[in-house]
């Protein structure tokens, strides 16, 4: 199976442009010591605004700071709110969606029940009331965001060990006296893994893109720390002289999010079992 995923896997052009894409951030923000200019918080009242040049290629702020700079270091913010929204969201929907799936019965309609209740809520404006009672932090941001968002992969998960549990080998382990926790997290959880990793790529775009949002609106990350999002509301303070604040922000983001999005797609058509003798 590793062989035949990895042989779609390199025929996926659009896949292999989206790993691109996702390396390149990684490998900007685990380097952004080193690659960033100049100190992202160091003010300039001399370079106030200063449009893109060779000193400053992306200009600088309403402060004098280095958006290139800043935009290297916003880089790691976003990927740290991507992975630990991601994985609280996960975890979170993995367990309710394995128990609802393997148990069925009241149990699943409870889980189902609540599920269905929290969608009813628009989950953009349930993260702002949120927030608006906690003080806004990278960590509440990354927490709110999470608990938030774990819906989908439930229902996702749910629906995976509901097909599951009939499997003639699932029945095997029940017949040997295999617990219940062996079968769901040793028998049945590896096999749902496929579904799992691709909502997890997809989900730190979402993540992401929510976490530009909040910080666009002045609750998510707080300045002076650098974020993509609080350098785009800069650029709408200042847009008709400083084009270049939303201009390369804004880029980043929208490749950010079309590179975790063509890299989950790749893995999940790499993964499609229907695709697999064509």
């Amino acid at each position: 199976m590793g062989k035949d995923f990895w042989r779609r896997f390199r025929k996926n052009r659009l896949a292999l442009a989206g790993s691109v894409l996702v390396l390149f951030l990684f490998f900007v923000s685990l380097l952004a010591p080193w690659l960033a200019p100049y100190d992202p918080n160091a003010i300039d009242l001399k370079n106030i605004l200063a449009p893109p040049s060779a000193e400053h290629w992306f200009g600088t702020d309403q402060l004098g700071r280095d958006v290139c700079s800043r935009m290297i270091w916003g880089a790691g913010i976003s990927l740290k709110v991507g992975f630990v929204a991601t994985g609280i969201a996960i975890l979170i929907g993995t367990i309710l969606g394995a128990v609802s799936g393997y148990y069925g019965g009241w149990v699943d309609s409870v889980i189902m029940r609540f599920v269905d209740i929290m969608l009813c809520f628009p989950t953009f404006f349930l993260i702002l009331a949120v927030i608006a009672l906690l003080e806004p932090s990278i960590w509440n941001i990354m927490i709110i965001i999470g608990i938030t968002g774990w819906m989908g992969i439930t229902r996702l998960v749910r629906a995976d060990f509901i097909s599951l549990k009939e499997r003639d080998f699932i029945l095997a382990a029940r017949a040997i006296g295999a617990s219940d926790m062996r079968i769901i997290f040793g028998h049945m959880l590896p096999n749902a893994m496929a579904s799992i990793l691709v909502t997890a790529t997809l989900g730190v775009a979402g993540a992401i893109l929510t976490e530009s949002a909040l910080s666009f609106l002045g609750i998510g990350v707080q300045p002076p720390t650098p974020s993509w999002g609080n350098i785009l509301t800069a650029g709408k303070d200042n847009i008709d002289i400083a084009w270049w604040l939303s201009l390369y922000p804004g880029l980043a983001i929208l490749l950010t999010v079309l590179g975790y999005n063509l890299l989950g797609e790749g893995i999940r058509d790499s993964l499609d079992p229907r695709l697999r003798r064509r």
